[in-house]
């Protein structure tokens, strides 16, 4: 994801939103439509290869640095790793937690994204925040892992649908 997010901030500048927007939104959604038809095969074995771990990183520090985009491929990945409920929420944060504040000072210095304003805009939220974490952690509780896989799926492939579209 480090090398994603430095290959972001070097070539985010030169990307249109639109080319960015649309081509994110075509591999997110062809990446659901794999791990659909993944999980109906009777087999459950989880990718090894070094190569998905590297392409799927690569990939989420990329779109994380010029979109915000990563969630998708994160989902992806840890739902191909088969992560049970409760370790998908976790190491979600942690990864997010420590991927953004690695790309605090390239959005502050390189980009120049980040700054009182925006700072300012971004607090205006912290309420709203903090209630959805006590009612999603509240509904988290009531659902069953089979049930949260599914979720995860379609709300990431009406994500990419809406990117695209939008």
């Amino acid at each position: 994801m480090v090398i994603g997010v430095l290959l972001g901030t070097w070539a985010g500048d030169s990307l249109t939103e639109e080319a960015f927007r649309k081509g994110m939104a075509a591999v997110i959604l062809l990446a659901v439509i794999v791990m659909f038809l993944w999980d109906k095969r009777k087999s459950k074995s989880v990718p090894q290869h070094i190569g998905f771990a590297g392409i799927m990183g690569l990939t989420a520090g990329f779109t994380t640095m010029v979109g915000n985009l990563a969630g998708s491929f994160a989902n992806i990945f840890f739902l191909a790793m088969r992560l049970p409920k409760d370790a998908f929420i976790g190491t979600t944060a942690w990864l997010f937690l420590i991927i953004n504040l690695f790309k605090v000072p390239f959005h502050i210095w390189s980009w120049e994204t980040i700054n009182l304003e925006t700072i300012q805009v971004s607090a205006v939220t912290i309420p709203a925040i903090f209630l959805g974490l006590f009612v999603g952690i509240r509904i988290l509780k009531k659902v069953n892992d089979a049930l949260f896989r599914k979720f995860t799926l379609l709300m990431t492939a009406i994500g990419a649908i809406i990117i695209y579209l939008t």
